[in-house]
């Protein structure tokens, strides 16, 4: 069944639910983003000072995500509270929940619009070390697929993939 089948979506695939809304990203919601990316992070990772990645981030976000990725933002009360990137290839480069909705059907929601818009397989990266995501991404079909060192933080990372 096609995610737009499910009870609870609308005519373009994107659900609506109770506690929140999926929609497209648009430009507006930027800055919001980048925030809610440094909180989840630093969250994640206390010792990592993500605050001062933001810059980086930032540029990271216009340069190569905005332009080349899908992005679906989750929305309640007019607060962006997750979202996930999928580029043409299949690639989940970001899946990004707040804190206060982690354990929320928000995170299957969103790896949902990721499988919808790649229906033909989604491939991520998973900090090795982040098992909490990694169990996340099993119950969600992701089979391991490899390992591999993030360049940029030189964290160990499993490559995962799902195959519809």
């Amino acid at each position: 069944m096609d995610a737009r089948d499910k009870p609870g979506h609308d005519d373009l695939g994107i659900g609506l639910t109770p506690s929140f809304t999926l929609r497209p990203y648009r430009a507006e919601d930027e800055d919001a983003a980048i925030e809610l990316w440094r909180l989840t992070w630093q969250q994640a990772y206390p010792g990592i000072d993500f605050t001062a990645r933001v810059p980086w981030w930032r540029e990271r976000w216009r340069n190569e995500l905005v332009p080349n990725a899908s992005i679906i933002v989750a929305e309640h009360a007019d607060a962006l509270i997750g979202f996930v990137t999928i580029d043409g290839s299949g690639y989940l480069d970001q899946l990004v929940v707040s804190p206060d909705h982690w354990g929320s059907k928000l995170a299957t929601a969103l790896v949902d619009e990721a499988k919808r818009l790649s229906p033909n397989g989604v491939t991520l990266l998973v900090n090795k070390d982040n098992a909490r995501a990694i169990r996340f991404y099993e119950r969600n079909g992701f089979a391991h697929a490899g390992e591999d060192m993030n360049p940029t933080s030189g964290r160990a990372v499993l490559k995962m993939r799902w195959k519809a």
